[in-house]
């Protein structure tokens, strides 16, 4: 931490108030100040459109200001998602209003349909350590309780001492505390939830019928993905599967929560499309027969947007 003393011109004079190891191409900020600089740079753009020649699922815009920022990246005219970079938010607010910003905005991320990961030193003293912290492992943790799609390492991975051992021990984390969710307020979370739209009508539909049903799957058919991030934006004990023609949507879906990606042929017969769904769950295990399960499709087949209608099927039935 810096203190400025004096200013001329372009230089800034300060007194090192908090010292420690600086390395090199780091930036300042002032603490509260805001940002001046652009958030799209003619470089960004340079190396948006080489993540675009090789179809990149996300684009992630470092310190936007507004949406008019969003806007100028080639992607979507707002954000797909919000990252809670915890380093720079701090600057910005300070360390102590961090912990309800982080929940309020990965609150906020869900009811709008949007995915979040939650990052910034979530497992630091493992750059030098071959364990985490008992607060470091709460941290994790309390980010998947507060419905984070997921957790993000930095300087853990890209210099850490043991990149292969933090990865392991996050993912038994976020197991470990997915395994302890409290499920009993799902009826209350789709109660207060209102959709105009038929095609969300029905991923609820699904989540509300296999929760009740005590179905051992939910399958969603789709080409977009949007059936399952709907799905995703709720937290229910019955696991989602994304089943898509789609290479690029399969990829992205990989990010939200509770959902689990796979590829299938293309079938422009609904009923084909179903058989082969579930004799592809059952293949992996995921079914077995008496098992029921909840599936959800467009008529017709392969429109994105489509989906109108939902099954519930008992495997062998």
């Amino acid at each position: 931490m810096l203190e400025v003393t004096t200013v001329r011109g372009e230089a800034v004079h300060t007194v090192v108030k908090v010292g420690g190891v600086l390395a090199n191409n780091k930036g300042i900020n002032k603490q509260g100040g805001g940002l001046t600089a652009p958030a799209l740079t003619a470089k960004d753009m340079e190396d948006i459109k080489t993540a675009m020649s090789f179809q990149c699922e996300y684009l992630a815009v470092s310190f936007p200001r507004s949406a008019t920022d969003m806007e100028m990246a080639p992607i979507l005219k707002a954000s797909d998602g919000i990252m809670v970079a915890r380093g720079d938010l701090a600057v910005e607010v300070g360390n102590a209003a961090v912990p309800a910003l982080q929940k309020r905005m990965i609150k906020l991320a869900r009811v709008h349909d949007k995915i979040v990961i939650t990052a910034t030193q979530m497992m630091e003293s493992m750059v030098v350590n071959p364990v985490p912290t008992r607060a470091e492992v709460s941290d994790v943790a309390n980010a998947v309780h507060d419905g984070t799609d997921a957790v993000m390492l930095s300087a853990e991975t890209a210099t850490g001492k043991y990149p292969v051992e933090t990865v392991e021990a996050m993912a038994a984390i976020c197991e470990a505390a997915e395994r302890a969710e409290d499920y009993s307020r799902v009826d209350a979370d789709f109660a207060n939830r209102r959709v105009t739209r038929i095609d969300q009508s029905i991923a609820m539909g699904a989540l509300f019928t296999a929760h009740h049903l005590g179905c051992r799957a939910i399958l969603a058919l789709t080409e977009s993905g949007s059936t399952a991030l709907w799905m995703s934006r709720y937290k229910i004990a019955v696991p989602i599967y994304g089943l898509t023609t789609q290479p690029m949507t399969q990829r992205r879906m990989a990010l939200y929560r509770n959902v689990h990606p796979i590829l299938m042929q293309v079938h422009s017969d609904r009923d084909e499309a179903l058989r082969d769904a579930e004799a592809l769950l059952v293949g992996r295990g995921v079914l077995k027969p008496g098992d029921t399960y909840a599936i959800t499709c467009g008529e017709p087949m392969g429109y994105p947007g489509g989906t109108n209608m939902l099954k519930v099927c008992r495997v062998g039935g």
